[in-house]
């Protein structure tokens, strides 16, 4: 039997993310990368398994699935089989919806993406962000408030732009102002990733991003888990310094643990260091 996962307390996912302005911009830049493809790009594979046609498809699938759920209240779908994990229903699904478009040509995607990605970016902007929502699994929050899932769907949203760009051999969107958000929000993993690392209460672990999207993040030893709230004063048995593209990179399993670590500055404790770069910011 396994045993029951822990699941922390939402105040120490620190404070509260606000990517509702970023949704408009973001989906313009899609629906302008998506319309400036030549039609050998569609072809290129985006990620393992998926072109750039299967990952617009994809999007278009998660726009249709947020109106019905949190516009029109629409519950009917896809559900796990019995003994499914939330992993192997969320890839199953989502590997359906993709084949099922695949009759669908690249210019009606794209038309229909930005219909119905306006529609979604138009209620995010709105969303209440205290209001409970769907369950981000890598935080180990279910139900998360509005604030996390819209950031979490925000950073979605982003990363499959920034995957599109790299198949066509563009280089990652430099907007300092936008990846700031991004990285905010996947180092909100840090104390589930750690959930299981043991370290004496009160420990500290220092995440920093260099260059113009910087932050640091500290993740603080608790008796029961760890906490991204503030952190009491001392200084930090550990610190990674990452430069943006590793960190994004990294949480999105786009490098492994062990090129993140070979490219960062760890001073420190080097097996809490290893623990750290066990994120994952996405459903893996």
């Amino acid at each position: 039997m396994s045993r029951p996962r822990p699941v922390p307390e939402i105040s120490r996912l620190g404070a509260p993310i606000d990517a509702r302005p970023l949704f408009a911009a973001e989906h313009a830049a899609l629906i302008a990368t998506l319309r400036g493809l030549r039609p050998d790009d569609w072809r290129a594979e985006a990620v393992p398994g998926w072109s750039v046609r299967d990952l617009a498809a994809h999007l278009l699938g998660d726009c249709y699935g947020r109106l019905a759920r949190d516009r029109d209240g629409h519950r009917d779908g896809p559900a796990p089989a019995p003994g499914e994990t939330l992993e192997a229903f969320i890839h199953r699904a989502n590997q359906e919806w993709v084949d099922a478009c695949a009759r669908l040509s690249p210019a009606a995607l794209t038309d229909t993406l930005d219909l119905i990605g306006g529609q979604v970016a138009g209620l995010f902007r709105t969303a209440d962000l205290a209001a409970p929502a769907l369950g981000v699994s890598w935080a180990g929050v279910d139900p998360a408030p509005m604030w996390l899932d819209s950031a979490r769907e925000f950073t979605e949203l982003w990363t499959h732009r920034q995957q599109i760009r790299h198949a066509v051999g563009q280089e990652t969107d430099p907007d300092p102002r936008v990846l700031a958000v991004v990285l905010d929000t996947f180092l909100r993993a840090l104390p589930h990733t750690l959930r299981h690392t043991r370290a004496p209460e009160g420990t500290q672990l220092r995440i920093s991003v260099d260059g113009p999207a910087d932050g640091a993040w500290t993740a603080t030893a608790l008796a029961d888990g760890w906490t991204l709230a503030e952190p009491a004063a001392g200084a930090p048995a550990t610190r990674i310094a990452l430069d943006a593209d590793t960190a994004w990179r990294l949480c999105t399993r786009g490098i492994t643990p062990a090129t993140a670590l070979a490219r960062a500055r760890v001073e420190g404790d080097r097996n809490l260091a290893e623990a750290a770069c066990r994120i994952v910011s996405i459903i893996h």
